[in-house]
């Protein structure tokens, strides 16, 4: 339940963590303290709540999570004799409303799962409470029950007394005491008990034990009854339950004990119940509660992952698991709201609920728009197949939601295969790994688990993990490879090519890690080191051999950085380098559609006198005519116009393309550079259709910087087929 909140006071909670946790100690002993039968005053009960408070808070926050320490909270409660039904309801309902509010982080994105986590602490606290009430309330039984033996064993000394005293705590006592001799057959109740029944007498007195047999009773409660009555037991304690007349179900913690006569021998059996319904009820209430997602009302995380252990855990089965994404989903919730996008998840819910109806079929709601379906005990892949079609089948079907009509788009991956050889995070993440592939490959679609394919992603998110600490360790160096003239076969410069040297997987060219640095944003630091040192060791070369150029990668995430000119003049000026000897290589695919405010940055570099290279060119699908607009100086031909020119005799279509390229490019005073020049007819080739410049194997394979001039000229493939 939920709290109103209390008045007065302030609508936010306090700054400080110690002033959060007074300001929620004073709301919890206001809610309480009408109900508590306690010596405390008000602010006696306040000081004494501060440090369940904090625990609570703490327990909260802790990672990893662990919501033993609630249950502390309760038995404390007992212990300061809040023992009224009133003050846990009150508690439970304080610690719902106000325990995230005042204790909980401030980032809203977490808030999700702190409210599961309140869930849970409101479980345990509850637990602990209903277990040292419980374990009161048997001390005090055990006190009647000796009371009961005490006035029987003394009868013949002090019969009238005795018989006073018993029929007093019989009559008196809050919890149901009853009498019955050792056939089972009830011969006498006091009215605590009669009520538990519902108040009619002969609903109980009269009875026999044994007619109140229950389906959920415990194979051992009967065996230990039997036991008792012909004397080889004093006394025994279970939970058991009873129907009522009118069929309703009595939960209670029974405890029977064994009544003997002056001479030892077995008489009567004493039989005292509490009622546990109302808080057996309400376990299971916050028992839902923590299991299940609170928008749609799916089993949550806690749940999936309790059955699915369990399912893994039966050796010699089977077991199919569908993870699903829904595609698209942040952008309803930024264009309607996120009002919408929770009905939406609810219509979402209710279709994948619709789908699994086969037995040992399940789905569960993990957070977010992440939903999971399991089977049990499936044939093979044809079956977990079929429950995904099923989902995407069902998701098909367009939602009406605002006035409009959405479409519902998701991506599964499926894991299916024999129980007990992985544990539950493996097989999740293997789901989850494999529906984004589904994903990648274009959504509305699944996909099959692939051991390969895993470890490739898990590889691909270790390295990405490793990215930052990588760069401050040093572990990235760069090798040079050579830019010759074609004319005259002089060395003109050279690009550099930045390597990861991994301590796990060896050298790590750009392909392995450049693209996860550009998702994680790392590409800039990176790309800024990478720009300094080229630019440091050209200025070493032009000390030593004369005017170099340095031919530096520009991703395109660098190219939106608003620190690009700055950064780039700020290296230039700290080396010394002329702006001249810079060229700062673009890919074609990075300008494709580019406004001006794009290119921008690269008309300033221009200006300045840094050359701006269109790298990977005729790979782009762009107008020829935009060449006039973009503030190039250089067009780097794609390798793939000139590996027809490797062999003799040349590629005729591929000699005319290039031949146009070329033409095209001088008449727009555009120098030439060919990239993956492998052979010397390749070379011979180039030079006569007019190319200016040129780098690849038959020159060198990129190296150390001191063989920069260290020209191989050797053919680094076949010349003739």
């Amino acid at each position: 339940m939920r709290l109103p909140a209390p008045a007065p006071g302030p609508a936010a909670p306090p700054d400080g963590p110690e002033d959060r946790v007074a300001r929620f100690a004073t709301i919890w002993s206001r809610a309480i303290f009408p109900v508590t039968a306690t010596s405390f005053t008000r602010l006696e009960l306040e000081e004494y709540l501060v440090p369940p408070a904090r625990a609570l808070a703490a327990a909260l926050l802790a990672q990893p999570f662990d919501a033993a320490a609630a249950q502390q909270v309760g038995e404390g409660l007992v212990a300061a004799h809040c023992t009224d039904p009133e003050a846990l309801t009150q508690t439970l309902g304080v610690v719902d409303s106000y325990l995230v509010l005042y204790c909980g982080p401030d980032s809203r994105e977490e808030a999700e799962e702190y409210r599961a986590r309140c869930a849970r602490l409101q479980h345990h606290l509850a637990a602990g409470f209903a277990r040292a009430l419980r374990e009161r309330t048997l001390g005090e039984q055990e006190a009647i029950a000796r009371s009961a033996l005490t006035a029987r064993s003394d009868a013949q000394q002090a019969l009238h007394a005795s018989e006073a005293r018993f029929r007093a705590v019989f009559e008196g006592a809050a919890i149901g005491i009853g009498i019955a001799d050792l056939d089972g057959n009830v011969l006498e109740v006091n009215e605590a008990l009669t009520r538990m029944f519902g108040g009619m007498d002969d609903h109980v007195k009269g009875r026999n034990v044994c007619d109140w047999g229950h389906p959920e009773d415990a194979p051992h409660v009967w065996r230990m009854y039997g036991e008792l009555v012909r004397g080889e037991r004093e006394h025994y304690r279970v939970e058991k339950p009873y129907y009522r007349h009118d069929g309703t179900v009595l939960w209670t913690n029974l405890t029977v004990s064994l009544l003997r006569d002056a001479q030892g021998r077995p008489q009567y059996q004493l039989a005292l119940m509490e009622d546990t319904t109302e808080r057996r009820l309400l376990n299971l209430r916050l028992r839902y509660e923590a299991t299940h997602d609170a928008l749609t009302g799916l089993p949550n995380r806690t749940l999936f992952f309790e059955r699915l252990e369990k399912v893994l855990a039966a050796r010699g089965g089977r077991f199919g698991l569908c993870y699903l994404d829904l595609d698209g989903f942040k952008a309803v919730n930024d264009s309607l709201g996120h009002a919408a996008g929770d009905r939406l998840l609810v219509e979402v819910a209710d279709r994948l609920q619709s789908c699994a109806t086969r037995p040992g079929e399940m789905v569960a709601r993990l957070g977010g728009d992440e939903f999971v379906a399991l089977t049990t005990a499936p044939e093979g892949s044809e079956e977990v197949i079929d429950l995904a079609v099923r989902i995407l089948n069902a998701l098909s079907v367009p939602v009406r939601l605002e006035g409009r009509e959405l479409t519902v788009r998701g991506s599964i991956g499926i894991v299916e295969g024999p129980a007990g050889e992985r544990g539950a995070a493996e097989v999740l993440r293997s789901a989850d790994i494999t529906m984004y592939r589904a994903k990648g490959a274009g959504g509305n679609r699944f996909e099959l688990a692939d051991a390969e394919a895993d470890a490739r992603a898990i590889t691909r998110h270790g390295l990405t993990n490793a990215l930052p600490a990588a760069l401050e360790r040093g572990e990235f160096f760069i090798e040079y490879q050579p830019l010759v003239h074609l004319h005259d076969g002089t060395v003109h410069g050279a690009e550099a090519l930045v390597r990861w040297s991994h301590p796990q997987y060896g050298v790590l060219g750009p392909d392995r890690f450049i693209p996860l640095a550009e998702r994680t944003g790392l590409i800039v630091p990176l790309g800024r080191w990478v720009l300094e040192e080229s630019v440091r060791q050209a200025r070493a070369w032009q000390r030593d051999n004369g005017p170099l150029r340095i031919n530096v990668n520009l991703s395109p995430t660098q190219l939106h950085h608003p620190g690009l000119v700055a950064d780039t003049v700020a290296v230039l000026e700290d080396s010394g380098l002329a702006p001249g000897s810079l060229c700062l290589e673009v890919t074609e695919s990075a300008l494709i559609g580019a406004d001006d405010e794009l290119l921008e940055p690269l008309r300033r570099l221009a200006e300045i006198g840094v050359d701006i290279a269109l790298d990977d060119f005729g790979t782009g699908y762009s107008n020829l005519a935009n060449l006039r607009r973009l503030p190039v100086s250089v067009l780097k031909l794609d390798r793939s116009f000139t590996q027809g020119m490797q062999r003799l005799p040349a590629d005729p279509v591929d000699v005319k393309i290039v031949e146009g390229i070329v033409a095209l490019a001088h008449s727009l005073e555009l120098a030439v550079t060919v990239e993956g020049v492998e052979t010397g007819a390749q070379a011979a080739q180039l030079r006569a259709l007019g190319c200016d410049t040129a780098q690849g194997w038959y020159y060198a394979r990129p190296g150390a910087p001191d063989r920069i001039h260290a020209l191989a000229l050797a053919d680094a493939v076949p010349t003739r087929s």
